[in-house]
C-alpha cells in the first residue's frame, strides 16, 4: 500500500457507504492507497501492475484478498517473487523518473549503501546525496527488513513466546518484553538457520547480511507483528477494562489487508500471555476489505472462549455492522474499539466516509484507541477529532510502537515511519456538547 507524504498510509476501511449514484459514491477500499503513488511518482502504480503481470488494480486487490495465487501472475520460482518485488521499488529518487523512460530501462543503479534507492545516473545520484545521506542508514534497514517480513509468511517469525512474568503495568515498552522471553537467542539463532531464511538470500538478488544484522531485523519483525495485540492491550489498561473480570469485546474498526492477509486464528494470542487468567476475549475486524480466510467467520452472540482469544470479522461498515448485528444482539457490544491508522486526516473522501463511524463511536460513548504512523499525523487527526466535539481523553507515544522503519513509498528520502507510532483515546462527547454533563461528571 503506497504511503503519502505524511506518512501514512492512507487506508480506506471504512468509506461511504456504497449506493447506486456515483456522484455520491466513496472511494473504492484502499485504491487511494495505491493509485497516491502516481501523485510523486508518474506511472509507478501502472509499473507495479506491469511488474506483477496484473491489468488493473482490481487483479491487485485480489491478490491482496487471496483470490488468485502468485502462479496466476506469472510469479514461478523464489527468485522471480523477489525480483517482481524488487522492481515495484524502481525508480530514480532524484528525477522520480520509471525504468521505460529512460534509454536503457537497466541504467537504474541502486544505493550500494543502503540498496534501497535507485538512480537513473551519476549525475542524479550526486545531486541527490545531501538530501538522501540524511536517511540513508535507515532505508538500509527497510530494505532488509521488507525481504525478511516474508517469514511471516512462511511462518519462521513470530517465535513462540512465553507467559508474561511481569504484570502488564510493569511492562514499559519491547526492552522489558523481550526481557520476558526465554533462549530469546536459541529461538532467534534457529530461525537465522533455518530453511527460509536461507531459501531467500539464495534468491534475494543482494549479498546476505551478517548474522548480526538479521538477528535485529527479526526482533524488529516481531515487534511488527505483536504490535496490534499489545496496542490493544495497552487500551484496556488506559481504560481500566479489566479482562480478569469478565469476558470483552474487542472491535477493530477500518480492518484490512492490513490486519487480515494470512491473519491466523493464533494471531493475537499474545493477549492471553499479556493477561493469563482472563475470562475470555474476541477481537472482531470489521471493515469493507477484511480478507477472506481462517478469521471468516461470524462474531460470537455468545461469550468467548474462557481463557481463550477468539477472532471473527465482519466484511462491510462499521455503522452497518452495528445495526446488523450489535443492535439485534446478534453480536457482543464491545468493551473497547480501535483503529490502526484510520487515515481519515489524508483526504475529505476519507473523512467523509469514516464520519458515520466517528459519530456513531462517540454518541454511543465508546472506549476507541485510534493510532497513527506521526506526530503530523497526530496532529491532523486531533484537529478533526477536537472539531467533532469528541472527547480526547488522551494522546501519546504508544509503547508498543513497530520497531520496523517503513519508507514513505512516494519519497523514499524522508525520514521512515512506524506503524502505531501514536496513539489517541477517545469517550464520548466532550461535556459542553451534552447538556447536563458538567454536573453529571462533578457527581460522579
Amino acid at each position: 500500500t503506497a504511503q503519502q507524504n505524511t506518512g501514512a498510509t492512507p487506508k480506506t476501511g471504512d468509506p461511504k457507504k456504497p449506493v447506486e449514484e456515483p456522484a455520491v459514491r466513496g472511494p473504492d477500499v484502499d485504491s487511494l492507497g495505491f493509485q497516491a503513488m502516481d501523485r510523486n511518482v508518474p506511472g509507478l502504480s501502472h509499473v507495479i501492475l506491469q511488474k506483477l503481470n496484473m491489468k488493473s488494480y482490481e487483479d491487485y486487490k485480489s491478490a491482496m484478498d487471496g483470490r488468485k495465487s502468485s502462479s496466476d501472475f506469472g510469479i514461478r520460482t523464489y527468485f522471480d517473487m523477489f525480483q517482481k518485488m524488487e522492481d515495484t521499488f524502481k525508480f530514480c529518487a532524484e528525477c522520480k523518473k520509471l525504468p521505460d523512460a529512460l534509454p536503457d530501462p537497466k541504467s537504474l543503479r541502486r544505493c550500494k549503501r543502503c540498496q534501497n534507492v535507485y538512480y537513473c545516473g551519476v549525475a542524479c545520484q550526486r545531486a541527490n546525496w545531501p538530501q538522501h545521506k540524511k536517511f540513508c542508514k535507515k532505508l538500509k534497514l527497510v530494505a532488509l527488513d521488507r525481504l525478511v517480513e516474508w517469514l511471516l509468511f512462511t511462518g519462521d517469525i513470530p517465535f513462540p513466546t512465553e507467559t508474561w512474568t511481569k504484570p502488564t503495568w510493569a511492562v514499559k515498552g519491547w526492552e522489558d518484553w523481550f526481557s520476558m522471553q526465554e533462549q530469546l537467542e536459541e529461538k532467534l539463532g534457529a530461525i537465522l538457520a533455518g530453511r527460509y531464511m536461507t531459501l531467500l538470500w539464495a534468491n534475494a538478488g543482494k549479498p546476505r547480511p551478517e548474522d548480526g544484522e538479521l538477528r535485529e531485523s527479526i526482533r524488529r519483525l516481531v515487534t511488527d507483528f505483536h504490535s496490534r495485540p499489545l496496542t490493544i492491550g495497552l487500551g484496556l489498561r488506559l481504560f481500566g477494562i479489566d479482562p480478569l473480570a469478565k469476558v470483552l469485546t474487542v472491535h477493530v474498526v477500518g480492518a484490512s489487508h492490513v490486519e487480515t492477509l494470512n491473519t491466523r486464528l493464533t494471531d493475537y494470542d499474545e493477549l492471553t500471555r499479556m493477561f493469563p487468567g482472563h475470562w475470555g476475549m474476541e477481537v472482531v475486524m470489521v471493515g469493507v476489505d477484511v480478507v477472506d480466510g481462517s478469521i471468516m467467520r461470524p462474531p460470537l452472540a455468545t461469550p468467548a472462549p474462557r481463557g481463550k482469544v477468539y477472532l471473527s470479522s465482519y466484511k462491510g461498515l462499521y455503522h452497518d455492522f452495528w445495526e446488523s448485528h450489535v443492535e439485534t444482539k446478534l453480536a457482543a457490544r464491545p468493551d473497547l474499539v480501535v483503529g490502526f491508522h484510520p487515515g481519515f486526516h489524508a483526504c475529505p473522501d476519507l473523512l467523509a466516509g469514516w464520519l458515520p463511524t466517528l459519530l456513531l463511536l462517540r454518541d454511543y460513548r465508546l472506549p476507541v484507541l485510534f493510532t497513527v504512523y506521526s506526530e503530523q499525523e497526530l496532529k491532523s487527526s486531533l484537529q478533526i477529532l477536537v472539531e467533532l466535539e469528541t472527547h480526547i481523553m488522551g494522546y501519546a507515544a504508544n509503547p508498543f510502537a513497530s520497531l520496523r522503519p517503513e519508507q514513505v513509498y512516494s519519497s523514499p528520502n524522508k525520514a521512515p515511519v512506524y506503524c502505531s507510532s501514536y496513539y489517541i483515546a477517545l469517550l464520548g462527547p466532550v461535556a459542553s456538547a451534552v447538556p447536563g454533563a458538567e454536573e453529571l461528571e462533578d457527581d460522579d
